[in-house]
């Protein structure tokens, strides 16, 4: 039986206009993208109509691209899971840094129809008793449950605020230049949501320095996505003041309260993370060429200082 969530009138209407979907041809889209991972006998992922329908709209359903994605999303949680899942961690220090204040989607999309909006406090945690990579593993696990709930993150893609305003020196020795070239390229070549724009408040001379340590690992078109503002009012000509979180200064919810909600939401997510050890990637049976990772990332952990296409 067919089984995915109805969009909205509105996000119905963008999702045939600017990602190609054929309400009509949608069934037969998903069992073809299932048809073939079933085949592959590298690759065991989740099949079921919305994990699917998620891809084929993050690829505009083109089912080559798809198929890809879904490829490389496994094949990077099976080769990294301590930055792109939460289950080499235990129990408990998932649940703390899901307390802390440093992540949430903010509950109205930008002019209320549009991209989500994530407020990320970078460094809103002490790095004295978690990792960065600790951190942004908690908050790719978030953001890929998300994409199952949030239709607005799927069809009109997301919005990163990055406050800095709690980033220190003991902070950005933690982000390492091959962390953020594997985070790039998982958000490029795995994840089904798109990134419209990032945008940077409350900046320091501490991101001045984080900045020029990875600006070379960043490709031309995250560069072209990045806005540093110097005050609110700039911010304000990107989103309104209505849209951002009332700290600061907006009516679009606060971070404490919303961090309570995606905690509780979290929870009732953990049997479905349980189950996520299931779905993994075996190399040794392959048989398609995929990007070399190894070789993108380096052996060993060697960084190589390489572009991404």
């Amino acid at each position: 039986m067919f089984a995915v969530k109805l969009l909205g009138e509105n996000l119905q209407k963008v999702a045939i206009e600017e990602l190609n979907e054929v309400p009509s041809r949608v069934p037969k889209d998903i069992e073809d993208l299932r048809n073939w991972i079933l085949k592959q006998p590298h690759l065991k992922a989740r099949t079921d109509d919305q994990f699917l329908l998620i891809f084929l709209r993050g690829c505009k359903f083109s089912l080559e691209k798809a198929k890809s994605k879904i490829d490389r999303f496994y094949t990077l949680k099976t080769k990294h899971p301590e930055l792109f899942t939460t289950q080499t961690m235990d129990k408990q220090t998932v649940h703390e840094i899901l307390k802390l204040d440093t992540f949430v989607s903010l509950p109205r999309p930008l002019n209320g129809t549009g991209p989500r909006i994530q407020y990320i406090r970078f460094g809103a945690y002490p790095p004295d008793k978690y990792t960065f990579t600790q951190v942004i593993s908690v908050y790719h696990t978030c953001q890929e449950l998300a994409a199952r709930e949030d239709d607005y993150s799927v069809v009109n893609g997301y919005i990163q605020l990055l406050d800095t305003s709690s980033l220190t020196y003991s902070h950005i020795v933690q982000i390492t230049p091959l962390i953020v070239k594997k985070m790039i390229t998982f958000a490029e070549d795995a994840v089904p949501t798109r990134l419209r724009t990032m945008h940077c408040v409350n900046v320091s001379t501490v991101y001045d320095k984080l900045f020029n340590m990875i600006k070379h690992v960043l490709p031309e078109k995250f560069q072209q996505r990045l806005y540093v503002h110097s005050s609110l009012n700039s911010l304000f000509e990107h989103i309104p003041e209505e849209y951002l979180p009332h700290e600061l200064g907006g009516k679009n919810g606060s971070i404490e309260e919303l961090q309570h909600q995606g905690y509780r939401r979290f929870l009732e997510f953990e049997n479905y993370l349980q189950d996520d050890l299931n779905y993994r990637n075996n190399e040794n049976l392959r048989t398609n060429e995929l990007r070399d990772y190894d070789e993108l990332f380096g052996l060993d952990g060697t960084f190589r200082k390489l572009d991404i296409d």
